[in-house]
C-alpha cells in the first residue's frame, strides 16, 4: 500500500513537496505560484497536491519554531485546516510538526540527494531552529551544525554552534559533548547578512553581496570579521530571528562611510568601503567554512562531505572548497535554502515512519536532475498565447532559434518542469549570445538588476574542460560553482565572465535536457562556441516564472521579445521595440535608457 506524504516548509522560501513511496512527485516554492517574492505561506502549493492525488496519508509541517499560525475562532492550525478543506474525501491522516531540528532537515535533503552511503554533513544557516532553554531563560538559535549521517538517515550530532543575543560568553550545553556550544557571537551567515544589509540589500539577498565582493580589495582599516573562530561581536550585532547589523559607530572607517553614504545605494553607487566589506566577508567566511569542513572530516573520518543551509548557495565559496580539499568528495545541495527543508522533512518522515529498521540500502535513489516542478501540458500553450493579441507564433527549430540568438536577440526558453531552487537550468531561462562584449550590461538593464551582478552560462559537458578549470570535477549540472575560466576565455565569452575571471556554470548533457542540449549544439555550429548565456526567466525582484501565463506576462511587460517553446517547436514574439544588430551597436537595444550609469 502506498504512502503519500505532503510536506511543507513555512517562513521565507516556503515550499511544498509531494512524495509517494519515497519518490518526489513534485517540489514547488510558493512564490512561483503566488508571484510574491519569498512568500512564506504555502497554501497554493498544498492545493496543487490535489491535482495529483485524492488524499494524503501524512502532513509534515517544517518550520524553525513551535507555534504554527491559527485560523478563525476554532484555533485549528492553519495548515491542518487548509488540508482538511482541500481533501476530496474524508481520509484521516497523520500530522507531524518539525520545529526543533531545522538543520537536520537541511542535512536530510543533502544526504539523500548526494547518493552517498555515509557522509559528514556541514550546515551553515542564518538562525535555524528557535529553541528555549529554561535554565538559560532565553531563546537560542542554530548557527552551524555538523552531523554524521549513514544509510537510512541514521544521524548523529557531531558539532553544534548555537547563538543568542544575550551576553553569555561561551557555554557548554552538553557536558558529554564539548562540541555543543552556545555563544553570544554571531554565526557565519549572520555576519554575511549584516554586511549584505550594510551594502543596501535585504538581509537575505546575500547573492548580491557575493557579486559585489570581487570589486573590493583588502583593507587594513577594516576590522576582522571573525575572532578566535567566532563572529566579531564588536563589529556585528545579531538581530533575531532574522538579519544582523554592522555596528557603524565603533570603527571610524565604517562610521564615516555609513553617514556619508546613508541611503544612497538605490542610485547604483557603492562606496569603496562597501565593496571592501563585501570582499572581506566573502574571503573570511570561506575560511570559517573550510575550518568546519576540516572539523567534520577529522571528527567523523568521512571523506564524503555534504553542504547545505543558506551558505550552500555561495557558489564562489563552493568552488574554493573543491580547490582546498581535493581529497574530499564534496557535494553541495542545489536546494540549500529553507525551501529545501520541505523535501528534507518528507525524507525524514518517510525513513522514520515508513522504512523498516535495519534496512541495508537507501530506498530513495538520488535525482538525475532537479526539474521537480509540476508537469504542464504543452498542447495547452497556444490557448494561453492566443489571449495576448500582440503575440505572433511561428514554427521554430533549434537552428532558427540559435540564429536568432546569434543575431543579438534575447530569447527566453520555456519547457517541461521548472527547476527546483534559485538557478535556471534551461527550462525557465533567458538566453543570450555570450560573445557579445556588453552583454552583461544589456541584460542587467533589461532585467532591472544592479550593474555589477554577473551571469551564468550553460555549456555542453563534453566541452567544459576546454573552457573552465573545474578543480577536479567532471560536471556542474546544477550551477553550484563559480569556476575559474581558462586563459583567453574571457575574451571569447566576455558577457558571462565576472571581473574575477570566474563564471557560474551549468554543464548540460542530452540525457539531462535534450532540447536545451540541442539548442546549444545549434548555437555552436554558428559560433564555434558550445555555450549559451543563461539567466533566470524573471525580471529583477520577481520570482522565477512557473507556468506559461507567467512567462507571457513577463514578456509583455519587459523589453524581451522572444520565447522558444521546444516541446511544440514554436517561437512566440511579442514586440515591444524594434531590435537592432547588437553585434555592431551592442547597447542600442536600450536606446531609451540612460547609458551614463554603466
Amino acid at each position: 500500500m502506498s504512502n503519500i506524504i505532503c510536506s511543507i516548509s513555512r517562513g521565507h522560501n516556503a515550499s511544498t513537496t509531494l512524495m509517494i513511496d519515497g519518490k518526489v512527485i513534485f517540489y514547488l516554492e510558493e512564490e512561483r505560484l503566488s508571484r510574491f517574492k519569498r512568500d512564506g505561506t504555502p497554501l497554493l502549493g498544498m492545493a496543487k497536491v490535489y491535482e495529483y492525488v485524492d488524499h494524503i496519508d501524512h502532513l509534515v509541517v517544517c518550520h524553525t519554531h513551535r507555534g504554527a499560525p491559527t485560523v478563525d475562532w476554532t484555533t485549528e492550525d492553519l495548515y491542518k485546516s487548509w488540508m482538511r478543506k482541500l481533501c476530496k474525501r474524508k481520509t484521516p491522516y497523520k500530522i507531524t510538526f518539525i520545529d526543533s531540528i531545522h538543520h537536520e532537515m537541511h542535512s536530510d535533503i543533502a544526504f539523500i540527494n548526494s547518493g552517498f552511503d555515509s557522509a559528514a554533513s556541514v550546515i551553515a544557516d542564518g538562525a535555524g531552529s528557535f529553541l528555549h532553554i529554561e535554565a538559560f531563560d532565553n531563546t537560542i538559535y542554530e548557527f552551524e551544525s555538523i552531523y554524521h549521517v549513514k544509510k537510512g538517515l541514521d544521524t548523529k550530532i557531531v558539532y553544534k554552534h548555537y547563538g543568542t543575543d544575550e551576553p553569555c560568553g561561551y557555554m557548554l550545553l552538553d557536558a558529554d559533548n564539548p562540541d555543543i556550544i552556545l555563544t553570544e557571537f554571531p554565526g557565519i551567515v549572520k555576519e554575511y547578512e549584516a554586511i549584505t544589509r550594510y551594502c543596501g540589500f535585504n538581509s537575505i539577498e546575500a547573492g548580491k553581496t557575493m557579486g559585489l565582493s570581487p570589486y573590493g580589495q583588502p583593507n587594513k582599516n577594516i576590522p576582522p570579521m571573525f575572532v578566535n573562530g567566532f563572529g566579531n561581536r564588536n563589529l556585528f550585532k545579531p538581530n533575531y530571528p532574522n538579519g544582523a547589523y554592522v555596528i557603524e559607530d565603533r570603527y571610524k572607517i565604517i562610521r564615516d562611510d555609513y553617514h556619508s553614504h546613508n541611503g544612497e545605494v538605490d542610485t547604483g553607487e557603492y562606496t569603496q568601503v562597501q565593496k571592501d566589506l563585501a570582499y572581506a566577508i566573502q574571503k573570511e567566511s570561506e575560511d570559517q567554512m573550510c575550518a568546519l569542513i576540516q572539523k567534520a572530516h577529522e571528527k567523523t573520518g568521512e571523506t564524503n562531505i555534504v553542504i547545505c543551509g543558506g551558505y550552500g548557495l555561495n557558489c564562489v565559496a563552493n568552488y574554493k572548497f573543491k580547490q582546498r580539499f581535493p581529497n574530499l568528495n564534496i557535494y553541495v545541495e542545489p536546494i540549500s535554502h529553507d525551501g529545501g527543508t520541505s523535501m528534507g522533512g518528507a525524507y525524514h518522515v518517510y525513513y522514520n515512519d515508513y522504512v523498516k529498521p535495519g534496512l541495508e540500502t537507501n530506498l530513495v535513489e538520488p535525482p538525475k536532475t532537479i526539474y521537480y516542478g509540476p508537469q504542464y501540458d504543452p498542447d495547452t500553450y497556444l490557448d494561453y498565447i492566443h489571449e495576448y493579441p500582440s503575440a505572433k507564433v511561428t514554427d521554430a527549430s533549434y537552428d532558427s532559434v540559435a540564429r536568432l540568438i546569434r543575431e543579438g536577440n534575447i530569447v527566453t526558453i520555456f519547457q517541461g518542469r521548472s527547476e527546483a531552487g534559485p538557478r535556471a537550468l534551461g527550462n525557465r531561462s533567458i538566453l543570450f549570445d555570450p560573445t557579445i562584449k556588453d552583454g552583461k550590461d544589456i541584460v542587467n538593464r533589461i532585467k532591472r538588476r544592479e550593474f555589477f551582478r554577473p551571469f551564468a552560462c550553460s555549456i555542453k559537458k563534453e566541452n567544459v574542460h576546454e573552457w573552465f578549470d573545474l578543480a577536479g570535477m567532471d560536471e556542474s549540472p546544477s550551477m553550484m560553482y563559480a569556476v575559474d575560466a581558462l586563459p583567453g576565455v574571457d575574451e571569447k565569452i566576455p558577457s558571462v565572465i565576472h571581473v574575477d575571471n570566474t563564471c557560474r556554470i551549468q554543464t548540460v548533457t542530452k540525457e539531462q535536457n535534450e532540447h536545451y542540449y540541442n539548442l546549444i549544439s545549434a548555437f555552436e555550429k554558428l559560433s564555434d562556441t558550445p555555450i549559451l548565456f543563461n539567466t533566470s526567466f524573471n525580471l529583477g525582484g520577481d520570482p522565477l516564472v512557473e507556468d506559461i501565463d507567467d512567462a507571457l506576462d513577463t514578456l509583455s511587460t519587459s523589453d524581451i521579445n522572444y520565447m522558444y517553446l521546444p516541446e511544440i517547436q514554436k517561437l512566440v514574439e511579442i514586440s515591444t521595440r524594434e531590435m537592432v544588430d547588437k553585434r555592431q551597436q551592442p547597447v542600442n537595444i536600450l536606446t531609451e535608457v540612460d547609458d551614463t550609469k554603466l
